[in-house]
């Protein structure tokens, strides 16, 4: 028998056998293959595929082959197919004899660009897309293609799998269980399979065989190559092979799936029937693999690529079991415009002509109408979690709800996005990172404890069971309906525990009877008494349990198996609650009605709704992790400042022309986290009113007009701070710095004017350069105003003694020195309360931003008696809504908030975890040019060897990020500075997410580049 190694063709045979039979010689590299040793040519003007067979293959094959290629290009354009290229002799398909004396055939085909899927990451919803298409145009272009050698038997014909039953034995006792289970299932479906459309098909689109465009953003399939297994089977086959390879070590392989089968669909319209045993079809190409793996192990332990997919496709079969072949079969209909559950149009049109009212599930209350409630995530209704997590605060607010509509029933829920579902029990991770089943598929029905239900239908009980793992929550009854022949299905969820002994399972009940009561508190997971009803036209396998939420992006599919509940009842009051938001709409109204200069982040924009904590939730109740957001100074919505700001507004909000205790006590608790040389506060509405104030008062102390500034800094939006923001006046659509506006260097030791260690004094001298300018005027400074960490400059940390040495020059000038602490005020250091303290300075006037108010429009300026002592010069200073009482009681609980939840101390804590764990990945990922920052107030910036800055691929990595669930903004003069200010309530096991999520975005083909 001739061994593997003995038919191996060595790189320099290869060459020779090039040369002599096309000419060609250049850079030969080895490929993978099964049937035939392949290897590239590259000759420095174009490359090409020499094909060498194994001796055992015939000429018929080999013009299958070639006849197939050809059919190909010559019936779609659309598809990459290679050309064939004739030997010097003009022939197609050439003979050579090798060193043993056998003869091997011999093809040279050109070589179609690009990248292998194998070598492609991430694999992108747009890509597995892409590869559907592909497929489907090749079954396309075979259409009514054959050849004898197609209808040849070979193992990876799916068709044929039965052969693998008989190699059970060599799998592990798991492996065999897994086999079993989907062989079982090809067995019971080989007469349909028979029924099936036939033809020619590629049947090989392997990891190996797609090839896929440079575009490292946007990468779409290119080709489909190699047809050395081509084979006459059934249509559905060449999209389950494509399938099978392509959702390995995918999360979530059925969502990969669906794609691949959106994108064939479009190119090839499938049919029900094939639809129906495509779950199946893929698993079995995947017992076919592990079954070749397992023989091939033994025949030729030495040819990796027999082996490459074995492990893959093992931990595969694992999921693919663990998903229910009618679910799976529902998403394959929905992807390609069928009804998700076969039975859905036939059901509303049964359920139609037989409604029932909804009485006959409540027959003992004095029902009038429906009060619907609305509980969906942007309800305003439902509060904070805080609120909606305290059962007698809702209780309280339902029976306030019914008492204001007596003869009601409060209803709702059907298709509504929920914000209570975001814990790791209603997680999955999908292609895009982290999903949340948060749409509710049932009716909620909110009426006493211990009110009888009755059943609407006729049927029989299917099941009634306690979940033991969750004692919070009373018993669920299932019972079974029929229609036209079909089942439906009844849910009951929350009622009491006496509820298990009224029924028993199989018992026949009449429409009318009494089947269970509502649970009580205790009973309903400490809610309000509730019945949650709902309806399923198919069990999908479950004998106790139904899932009562889905996820938003399978809505259309749980909709069609979960109809709603309310087409038995017909109450106009109680609409299905889908579309609350339209974020297309959204979109439209804003650019219609609001400027154009207003950005929106991210290249998909974000609907968000709810804030909690550290996570901000969009319309559909997804969680993102926000490392943005440092207005929400102590987290999103905090209950103690929210409620301050509720109880204070229920009271009065006036201006600060009234005597008020809130604007004292704020003023009292602010002041004291200063120096004493700080002693005075003036309150304003947002950052930019107090650096604008800060400038005025500046000003009046000096009577001088020229300001110091850094280079790429920000400090407001109004006239005045847009006139000291080179951030803004340099950048398009600036007009340039103004007459009385005098920059200094950005302070950047890593890739500013002067680099390395001891550049402080360098950089410092720039400040006296400019007051002996503005002297030499005949003017003198006014003020430096400088950020304590820059910010929009790219979370710039200011050298040592910069600000001692360029305050040290301006208030021996005369000048005043303002630091402005918006973005890092108030504990984000850590190590100190205000960002100026780092550096052993004392400003003459500190800002402070909306941080101060966790996002409500409160900032401050404080400043030393003397300068407030100028700016009290008769002229007096009034502000409308700066110091009003709910503004003032909202700081007062924020900064309550930092000190008694040790919020500083937790920003240094975290904030140095998180800075290390950075440093690590820099190690990892030199792309990571350098991590800087103090506490919760850290950057990174992307450069390549050289340090030229990287913005795109810094925009990439902050889209990516946004795709998987974490909020991350770029900034810095060339945009290529990620800069993490996350709320202060941001943890150790938040910043292990966030560096989880950078590990693996740094791994993609974009950033893997540098």
């Amino acid at each position: 028998m001739t061994t593997y190694d003995q038919l191996l063709i060595s790189e320099q045979q290869a060459m020779q056998i090039a040369h002599t039979f096309f000419g060609l010689s250049g850079k030969i590299t080895r490929l993978t293959g099964e049937l035939d040793f392949n290897f590239k040519i590259d000759t420095g003007e174009t490359s090409f595929v020499l094909k060498v067979a194994r001796p055992d293959v015939d000429e018929a094959y080999i013009d299958f082959q070639q006849k197939i290629i050809a059919q190909v290009a010559e019936r779609n354009p659309l598809i990459r197919t290679p050309r064939i290229i004739p030997d010097r002799g003009q022939q197609t398909v050439s003979t050579w004899m090798d060193e043993a004396g056998l003869a091997r055939k011999i093809r040279l085909l050109t070589w179609t660009d690009g990248r292998l899927w194998s070598s492609v990451h991430p694999h992108t919803e747009g890509l597995l897309y892409s590869l559907g298409e592909q497929a489907g145009l090749i079954t396309q272009a075979l259409s009514g293609f054959d050849h004898p050698k197609a209808h040849r038997s070979i193992h990876w014909d799916i068709d044929r799998g039965d052969w693998t039953f008989e190699h059970i034995h060599l799998f592990s006792d798991r492996q065999a269980e897994l086999a079993a289970f989907f062989q079982n299932r090809f067995r019971e479906l080989l007469p349909a399979l028979a029924r099936l459309r036939k033809g020619v098909i590629h049947n090989d689109a392997n990891d190996n065989n797609i090839v896929v465009s440079s575009d490292l953003v946007d990468p779409q399939v290119l080709a489909i190559i190699d047809y050395g297994d081509a084979v006459f089977s059934s249509l559905i086959n060449d999209l389950a092979v494509a399938i099978a390879y392509a959702i390995m070590d995918k999360p979530d392989p059925l969502a990969a799936a669906l794609l691949i089968l959106s994108g064939y669909h479009h190119r090839f319209s499938l049919l029900e029937d094939e639809l129906e045993a495509l779950y199946t079809l893929v698993a079995m190409r995947l017992i076919i693999s592990v079954t070749k793996s397992a023989i091939n192990k033994r025949l030729e332990p030495d040819n990796v690529y027999l082996l490459i997919s074995e492990k893959s496709a093992w931990e595969l079969l694992e999921k693919w079991a663990q998903i229910n072949p009618t679910l799976a079969y529902c998403h394959f209909r929905a992807a390609c415009g069928y009804p998700a559950h076969p039975t859905e149009n036939a059901f509303h049109h049964w359920v139609k002509a037989h409604p029932v009212a909804l009485g006959t599930l409540f027959p003992g209350l004095d029902i009038a109408d429906i009060t619907p409630v609305d509980l969906h995530v942007g309800s305003t209704w439902l509060g904070n979690r805080s609120e909606f997590s305290d059962n007698d605060w809702m209780t309280t607010k339902l029976l306030h709800l019914q008492k204001q509509h007596p003869r009601t029933v409060i209803a709702g829920g059907y298709l509504e996005t929920r914000p209570f579902y975001t814990t790791d029990a209603f997680k999955k991770e999908g292609i895009q990172g982290p999903e949340y089943r948060t749409v509710h598929l049932g009716i909620d029905f909110w009426l006493p404890a211990q009110t009888p239900i009755h059943v609407p239908y006729p049927g029989k009980v299917f099941c009634i069971t306690h979940n033991d793992f969750d004692k919070d929550y009373g018993p669920t009854l299932i019972v079974e309906h029929s229609f036209d022949g079909h089942p439906f299905y009844t849910l009951y969820g929350h009622l009491t525990f006496s509820s298990l002994t009224l029924l028993q399972v199989g018992q026949t009940v009449q429409q009318g009877d009494l089947i269970a009561y509502i649970g009580a508190d205790h009973e309903n997971g400490n809610w309000s008494p509730h019945l949650h009803f709902q309806c399923m036209l198919d069990l999908l396998g479950n004998t106790a349990n139904f899932p009562g939420v889905a996820f938003p992006k399978q809505t259309a599919v749980w909709s069609s198996i979960c109809p709603d509940p309310n087409l038995f009842f017909q109450q106009k009051n109680l609409p299905p609650a889908v579309a609350k938001i339209d974020p297309e709409q959204l979109l439209s109204g804003r650019k219609k009605h609001l400027g154009r200069s207003l950005s929106i982040s991210y290249q998909k924009p974000l609907t968000m709704l709810r804030g909690d904590g550290v996570y901000l939730l969009d319309h559909q109740g997804q969680k993102y992790l926000d490392t943005v957001n440092n207005v929400a100074h102590v987290g999103h919505e905090h209950p103690h400042v929210v409620q301050a700001g509720q109880q204070q507004m229920a009271l009065l909000n006036t201006n600060t022309r009234y005597l008020h205790p809130a604007i004292v006590a704020l003023a009292e608790t602010l002041l004291a986290t200063f120096p004493p040389e700080l002693s005075v506060v003036h309150f304003v509405n947002s950052g930019s009113e107090a650096n604008e104030l800060a400038l005025r008062m500046a000003k009046t102390y000096t009577r001088q007009r020229d300001m110091i500034a850094v280079e790429v800094g920000y400090h407001g939006n109004t006239n005045a701070t847009i006139d000291v923001s080179s951030y803004k006046f340099d950048s398009k659509g600036g007009s340039g710095k103004p007459a009385h506006t005098h920059l200094v260097p950005l302070p950047d030791t890593f890739r500013g004017r002067y680099q390395g260690e001891n550049t402080v004094s360098a950089y410092a001298a720039h400040v006296q350069t400019q007051i002996e300018y503005i002297q030499s005027l005949g003017r003198n400074v006014a003020a430096f105003i400088c950020e304590s960490i820059i910010s929009c400059g790219g979370q710039i940390e200011l050298p040592e003694n910069y600000l001692r040495l360029a305050y040290a020059a301006v208030q021996a000038a005369g000048g005043l020195c303002i630091a402005d602490e918006v973005q890092v005020g108030c504990g984000r250091v850590g190590s100190h309360f205000w960002g100026f303290q780092l550096h052993g300075v004392i400003p003459d006037i500190v800002t402070i931003g909306k941080p101060l108010g966790n996002g409500h429009p409160l900032a401050a300026v404080v400043c030393t008696a003397a300068v407030a002592d100028a700016f009290a010069n008769g002229l007096e200073f009034f502000n409308t809504f700066g110091g009003n009482p709910v503004s003032c009681a909202i700081g007062k609980a924020v900064l309550d908030v930092v000190r008694a939840e040790n919020l500083q101390q937790q920003a240094w804590e975290v904030g140095n975890y998180l800075k290390n764990a950075l440093r690590e990945l820099q190690h990892l990922f030199p792309i990571i040019a350098v991590v800087r920052g103090q506490g919760l107030f850290l950057g990174f910036e992307l450069t390549d060897a050289h340090k030229n800055p990287l913005p795109q691929q810094t925009a990439y990595l902050a889209n990516r990020m946004r795709q998987l669930g974490v909020l991350m903004s770029t900034d810095g003069p060339d945009h290529n500075v990620l800069k993490i200010k996350p709320p202060m309530v941001f943890g150790l096991e938040h910043a292990d997410e966030l560096i989880d999520r950078l590990a693996g975005v740094f791994k993609e083909d974009f950033m893997r580049e540098f």
